[in-house]
């Protein structure tokens, strides 16, 4: 009997990891290609859930929000592929030292909304495997949640390179790390071609 596979990105988390590796090219990361590389004979994809956050424009950085939206459009275009987006929070920092006040942005609502989804395709009998790409600790308990009422479902945890948690390890049927070799075979080609038409192209600064 083939075995339903459904998979959960929590994308900042997989940025970020790329990001401590310095592995700016493999951003153009086409994530059904990556997640049908997670399967093993006979599972099938059904779904790839992506949770991410529109990012601001940096002084220094004017225009990576384009870049985030190029590559939003571009995942648009794979079947069964579902964007799930949060938001950012502003906060302001104060050094003590000198009086200096600065401003940074929080990420919010991306493990909540990886917990409600997770748990509501449990219950709506979506996979049998889910595999969840995190390495945040705060999604151990949800995972174990799942985990409690429907023991015939596995959660597995893919970590991304450079991320690890002890709970979330703890907490699932099983986990892997993410290697170099799956993201450098799971690249978009330099250009996606949208329904409509329209080519977006790799960003110029993730070659």
């Amino acid at each position: 009997m083939t075995r339903r596979v459904a998979v959960y990105v929590d994308g900042f988390n997989l940025y970020y990891g790329l990001r401590s590796k310095r592995w700016r090219r493999y951003y153009w990361l086409d994530l059904r290609r990556l997640s049908e590389q997670f399967l093993r004979t006979g599972q099938r994809l059904v779904l790839v859930r992506y949770f991410t956050a529109g990012i601001f424009a940096e002084p220094h950085d004017p225009d990576k929000p384009l870049r985030q939206n190029t590559y939003l459009e571009a995942l648009e275009t794979l079947p069964d592929l579902h964007i799930h987006k949060g938001y950012f929070v502003a906060k302001q920092q104060h050094c003590a030292a000198c009086g200096t006040i600065w401003q940074i942005y929080e990420e919010k609502t991306t493990d909540v909304n990886i917990a409600v989804e997770l748990l509501g395709d449990a219950q709506d009998d979506v996979f049998d495997t889910a595999i969840v790409v995190s390495g945040d600790g705060d999604l151990a308990g949800p995972i174990r949640e799942v985990r409690r009422r429907y023991p015939q479902k596995r959660i597995v945890v893919a970590f991304p390179p450079g991320r690890h948690s002890a709970g979330l390890r703890n907490a699932a049927s099983a986990f892997f790390t993410i290697g170099r070799d799956a993201l450098r075979d799971s690249q978009f080609p330099p250009q996606v071609t949208k329904a409509d038409g329209y080519v977006l192209t790799r960003p110029q600064k993730w070659n």
